[in-house]
């Protein structure tokens, strides 16, 4: 097992704890003075659940003060910003990032709607921002097998991978990746080989954004051996058996942590679903058994989208249609700083959800909102809620009629301060 070094855990909880609680309460009771009451106006009004008509929203000291019918908002002193014909939303919550391990700058992706992101797969660290910054959370490295993804491609990075072999090192790695601040737990049980997935396929190798929209011409600023070349491996690579994953999941529950698993095909799905994994980190490259599926359905299982990343799989859009028949739910997820992914909100995400997924508008808002902050368990967050942290977007027209409108709001709001205002 690689080496992990924290500091005495007497010394890191006082930490922790105040750190969460910074994360957990509303962004901006830490410095009230430097909010400002905010009413915002708008035609429409999505509170995380459902569009209201002629809506508006009182900020104060970085939270959700009120939500209303905008003629029940008298005179005040706050600060008046009159959208018009536009659509207030909660800022987006992307649940497969890998920011940190990618260089990506945070601020480009605020600025284009995400709001809050989960890293999965990259430095350890505890949560921050919220408050006029991108809120990052993140599951510090993958736990994985000894030789087992990602490290036959990406080398045996202690910030990306951590190889564990018995059931003693699985809990101690999960206890150490709770004392450093991850949010959740990952891992790999992918064996490699999947036609049309980017770590064996090699597509879209290594290119920039620009500042936010898709493949642009510069070279990434990425780390060198994940550029995702053609890589077919010649025998598969080993996975975590299922008592070790048992150990992950039950040590993970015991400290309050889900276990989510970057799974691909039948076999990794199969261990999964026998040790309890409580998240799948995409929708599978390979076509799953609709058994399998209504399994994982049973046991409460989410799946993070990653749609996009994933369209040349054969198996995705199957499995994605299959998933949502049955009652699961799908929560979004586009992998910003994979190639040719917006550093943002990614409109066809949002598109594949609605064609693999065949879910409504509604519903792929909701799964990028409300239903985000539920999977990481803080309720408010995502929503327009009466104490929720005042993270807000807003686009010009309707996003339920044209996606695309949302890799550019015009307005974006992190812990009630202005990050962009075109209105």
């Amino acid at each position: 097992m690689m080496n992990m070094h924290f500091e005495p855990i007497s010394r890191i909880m006082p930490c922790l704890v105040l750190a969460m609680a910074v994360f957990i309460s509303p962004p901006g009771m830490a410095q009230e003075a430097d909010h400002e009451s905010i009413i915002l106006h708008a035609a429409r009004v999505f509170d995380g659940d459902n569009i209201r008509a002629d809506t508006s929203v009182l900020l104060v000291n970085g939270k959700v003060a009120r939500i209303g019918p905008r003629e029940s908002f008298g005179s005040s002193h706050a600060k008046v910003i009159d959208l018009g014909d536009a659509t207030l939303l909660p800022g987006f919550i992307e649940l497969h990032a890998h920011l940190a391990f990618q260089h990506v700058p945070p601020d480009t992706v605020l600025k284009h709607g995400i709001t809050t992101i989960r890293d999965v797969g990259g430095p350890l660290h505890k949560p921050y921002g919220g408050d006029g910054s991108l809120r990052v959370l993140t599951s510090g490295p993958i736990i994985t097998a000894p030789g087992g993804y990602p490290i036959p491609m990406l080398g045996e990075d202690a910030d990306i991978a951590v190889a564990v072999s018995t059931e003693k090192e699985a809990r101690a790695t999960v206890r150490d990746l709770v004392r450093g601040g991850a949010v959740v737990i990952k891992i790999a049980l992918e064996p490699g080989g999947e036609a049309g997935a980017p770590w064996s396929s090699g597509h879209g190798a290594g290119h920039d954004h620009g500042d936010h929209g898709h493949a642009g011409a510069k070279p990434a600023h990425a780390h060198p051996q994940h550029a995702h070349h053609a890589f077919h491996p010649k025998s598969a690579w080993p996975l975590l058996p299922e008592n070790i994953v048992k150990a992950i999941v039950d040590e993970a529950h015991r400290n309050n942590r889900k276990v989510t698993a970057h799974i691909a095909e039948e076999r990794g799905a199969r261990i999964a679903i026998d040790a309890g994994v409580d998240e799948w980190a995409h929708v599978p490259c390979d076509p799953i058994p609709e058994s399998l599926l209504k399994k994982a359905v049973a046991q409460n299982v989410r799946i993070v989208t990653t749609l996009d990343t994933l369209s040349r799989c054969s198996g995705v859009a199957g499995n994605a249609g299959i998933w949502t028949g049955l009652g699961g739910q799908l929560l979004y997820g586009a992998e910003i700083a994979h190639p040719d992914i917006p550093r943002g909100i990614d409109a066809q995400e949002l598109l594949y959800m609605m064609q693999m997924g065949k879910m409504g508008p509604i519903d792929v808002l909701r799964a990028a909102t409300s239903k985000a902050g539920q999977q990481l368990d803080l309720p408010l967050l995502g929503t327009l809620q009466q104490g929720a942290p005042a993270d807000i977007i807003a686009v010009k027209g309707d996003p339920t009629r044209n996606p695309k409108i949302l890799e550019y709001p015009d307005l974006v709001i992190s812990g009630g301060k202005i990050i962009v205002n075109n209105f």
